[in-house]
């Protein structure tokens, strides 16, 4: 495979002080502009430096929000580079638009990155290779290049990459520089520990929470105590006197506290005496739910996709399915608390701090303090996880603002309580699902949907094999603040569609996984409509899963359920077995067979894929959030519960179709059909349906 780079992608290698190559580029850039080493240097604006003592430091570009893309988008270069990937450095880079787009979200690092960085490394190998042919005055198809060192195979002559960075460093980009073939990845594929393993293992410091800096005050922030609240008059004599207590600064709708350590500012945040007053109507979760049920029941016209005629195909039924399900509201709940540090003096800020879109801080914190881009520095750490709750900049925002006006550094530190009242939610939901049934076929399937702000997002895979189908989405409107939760769409949309496909099999006595196959195979061979995913894949996973858990045959005393879904250009089939402990279900194993092209880190894989099926079967068993009168509930993880140990699965085993396909997401697929599995094995362990999440709800 070949890839031409063109001058809109690379910028230019230079020689770095002290001797060595710096292979810098863009993804933006319209031309080869000249750039000084020394401007080089100070921006760090590289993917590849070697220096001339031999080390190599490659460039992670993306925020690492655990998704492990500070070992895979490194490893990538190493790959082509052929570098010893145990002698490499990897440093998450800074912002700066050379990189290109540097967020986290949407399982979308691999996926836009896979093709560039494997340019960026085999064009870095090629100057290398070239340098040494030039020093030993022989063709450079004599010389092979392995693990940091090229070697002339004729005369057994050997060069570093260090003794030839330099040289390389005057040599022309290739334009076309030829990719490994697949088959000659030596980490590509396999199991590579992940670099920042030993700094979490052992707790040093990796996380903007762990941000210390001369003169910085500890702040947090008295907002809102509910939905429909806002500012009012503000006491803040007492919090003054607390000891450690330096600075009260009233914001639009909230008032922060500045003081010299941690508890001395929550002390001080304590203190204030806040009348909050009510603006707007105070929101109960018992009202959103009568409303979905409402709209749903006076249903609409607006179809988001209508094929063939279900009103007409109905009437030949002989059994008709209508069933409802709910979707809760959830909140994020990352590990690590928002926080941030922030210092906004003389027209300049410097920030630092967990997001996942820190192009879009500076741009907000630019418009908000009209500070020219070019003075705003951000530094994003390590993160204790995000989920889509930093796709939100309002905590970096809040930050700069406080910095600004107390015209000091500050690090705003929000508490588990201030992250669950203040979140922007996953939306609660209800869907709607009516099929019409023959004596042994689906003949009609109606998806309806309504959540709170934009209403649902998508189709279930029967859209597109099925001639009657149809689906409608509205939105309640609501002043809960709404916004992306891990895997967007598809974390909600799954388990209703997934289930009520198991009841459509229950009615009409087919197997779960031989349907679902018979659809995949309908749309591929005689697609209704647009298609809106890969037949093959879908079959490449659901048949990979069934042989993978012996599909037909169950353990003693053991319950199964199955479940598909697509999400992010990856497919994920999963099977979960459970056992009735105390007539309550334990999920004791998942079998998960996923087809996302490209394995680039396997170990990294898997743990995506366990970590996601983990927090599928958390977010399906037990958390919610519920407001009354615009206030959270559930404010702390004693009443938003968790799954703990006891309760995880004792095994998750997971497979990779193979495949050379580009990558695609991994962060999310396998999140989505782990709910639904899990309520199709209840239903076969108990006859019960589970309509409703949280499970746990029904279970008591």
């Amino acid at each position: 495979m070949e890839t031409k780079i063109s001058r809109r992608f690379f910028l230019k290698a230079s020689s770095i002080a002290g001797g060595g190559m710096l292979l810098s580029f863009s993804l933006l850039s319209q031309d080869a502009a000249a750039q000084g080493v020394e401007d080089i240097e100070a921006t760090i604006n590289s993917y590849i430096k070697i220096t001339g003592d031999g080390k190599i430091i490659l460039m992670a570009p993306n925020p690492e929000i655990g998704q492990g893309v500070k070992t895979s988008l490194p490893l990538i270069i190493a790959e082509e580079l052929c570098v010893d990937w145990k002698k490499i450095e990897v440093e998450l880079a800074p912002l700066d638009s050379k990189y290109g787009s540097q967020r986290a979200g949407g399982s979308g690092a691999i996926r836009s990155r896979f093709a560039p960085l494997r340019t960026v490394g085999a064009a870095a190998r090629e100057m290398l290779i070239s340098a040494a042919a030039q020093t030993w005055d022989v063709p450079t198809s004599e010389c092979t290049a392995e693990d940091g060192t090229v070697t002339h195979k004729a005369s057994g002559k050997k060069l570093t990459y260090g003794e030839l960075a330099t040289k390389a460093a005057t040599l022309a980009v290739p334009e076309n520089p030829t990719l490994k073939d697949p088959k000659d990845f030596k980490y590509i594929g396999k199991r590579i520990g992940d670099v920042d393993a030993d700094k979490i293992a052992t707790g040093k410091p990796l996380y903007g929470i762990d941000t210390r800096k001369e003169g910085m005050l500890f702040t947090m922030v008295a907002r809102p105590p509910a939905y429909g609240k806002t500012l009012g008059s503000v006491d803040d004599s007492a919090a003054l006197k607390v000891d450690g207590v330096k600075k009260v600064v009233k914001l639009d709708n909230s008032v922060a506290v500045l003081a010299t350590s941690t508890w001395a500012t929550k002390k001080g945040r304590d203190a204030l005496v806040i009348k909050w007053e009510t603006s707007d109507k105070l929101e109960n979760t018992s009202e959103h739910f009568a409303g979905f049920k409402e709209l749903l029941e006076k249903g609409t016209t607006s179809y988001s996709r209508n094929d063939g005629d279900v009103d007409a195909a109905k009437q030949n039924a002989a059994k008709i399915l209508d069933v409802t399900y709910e979707i809760p509201t959830l909140s994020h709940g990352q590990m690590e608390p928002l926080n941030f540090y922030a210092d906004v003096r003389d027209g300049k800020a410097d920030l630092y701090g967990p997001t996942q879109v820190p192009e879009r801080v500076k741009r907000d914190i630019s418009k908000q303090l009209n500070i020219p881009e070019d003075n705003i520095t951000i530094g994003v750490p390590r993160q204790g996880g995000g989920f889509g709750r930093k796709l939100m900049d309002d905590s970096a925002v809040e930050a700069a603002i406080i910095s600004a006006k107390a015209q000091s550094p500050v690090q705003v530190q929000w508490t588990r309580e201030d992250d669950m009242q203040n979140d922007f939610y996953r939306p609660s939901k209800m869907y709607r699902y009516r099929a019409a049934l023959s004596t042994d076929k689906l003949l009609t399937w109606h998806q309806s949907g309504v959540a709170i702000g934009r209403g649902v997002r998508g189709d279930s895979y029967v859209a597109g094999a099925l001639e009657n189908y149809r689906s409608d989405s509205q939105g309640y409107s609501s002043n809960t603040p709404t916004g992306w939760w891990r895997a967007p769409g598809a974390n909600s949309l799954a388990f209703p569609a997934e289930s009520f496909m198991d009841e459509v099999c229950i009615a009409l006595k087919k197997d779960p996984v031989d349907f679902r196959l018979e659809f995949f195979e309908k749309a591929k061979k005689e697609p209704i409509g647009k298609i809106n995913y890969d037949p093959d894949k879908y079959i490449s996973v659901v048949k990979l899963v069934s042989e993978m858990a012996n599909w037909g045959t169950t353990p003693p005393d053991v319950y199964r359920g199955f479940a598909t879904w697509y999400s992010f250009g990856s497919y994920a089939a999963q099977v979960v077995e459970i056992k009735m402990i105390d007539d309550k279900p334990r999920v004791v194993k998942v079998f998960c067979a996923v087809n996302c092209g490209t394995v680039i880190n396997l170990s990294g894989a898997e743990n995506q894929v366990q970590g996601a099926i983990v927090d599928g079967i958390c977010h399906a068993m037990f958390p919610k959030v519920t407001f009354v009168d615009g206030a959270v509930v559930e404010t702390n993880f004693d009443k938003y519960k968790f799954l703990r140990m006891k309760d995880a699965p004792l095994d998750i085993e997971v497979k990779f179709v193979d495949s050379n396909d580009a990558p695609t997401g991994l962060g999310e697929p396998a999140l989505p059909p782990v709910a639904a599995a899990i309520a199709n094995a209840i239903f076969a362990a108990t006859g019960k349906r589970i309509r409703s999440m949280p499970i746990a709800d029904h279970l008591a």
